[in-house]
């Protein structure tokens, strides 16, 4: 019997994990899909948010020249892209992701297809008109 609990904590601890989005996910090019970061998604006080962890794309030591206002010019390894996202369901909304790219700013949904893939959904004014990658997860974070 004590095997079996043991295993069932286990099994229900793996799961739980799985169907969670915090972690480090890997994010790729719209165009090219070649690997572009590792992003980490963690939670505090119930909400969630993200930084790139790992940039492919750029130098160690790169800084955001088109964010605006205080990110401006801060490095882009740490540099936080998601904020104040809630679990509404299965989905998680109401905060925002930034594009260091452009230094722009966008209302964001995020969605686990499955353990191993999320749906990151940015958007301006309604959810129709954005843009929508596709992140994996990575198999062994840099924790």
């Amino acid at each position: 019997m004590k095997n079996f609990l043991t295993a069932l904590v286990f099994v229900l601890g793996s799961t739980a994990h799985a169907q969670s989005i915090v972690g480090q996910w890997q994010t790729f090019d719209d165009k090219t899909k070649e690997l572009k970061s590792v992003v980490e998604i963690y939670e505090e006080d119930g909400r969630f948010f993200a930084r790139i962890v790992k940039s492919f794309v750029s130098e160690v030591d790169a800084v955001c020249e088109t964010c605006k206002g205080e990110l401006k010019g801060e490095p882009i390894i740490g540099l936080g892209i998601i904020e104040n996202l809630r679990k509404q369901g299965d989905e998680y909304s109401g905060g925002s992701i930034m594009d260091p790219e452009n230094g722009k700013t966008y209302k964001c949904t995020l969605g686990l297809i499955d353990s191993n893939r999320l749906k990151v959904r940015g958007y301006i004014g309604i959810a129709l008109l954005g843009r929508t990658q596709y992140w994996t997860r990575k198999e062994h974070p840099d924790f």
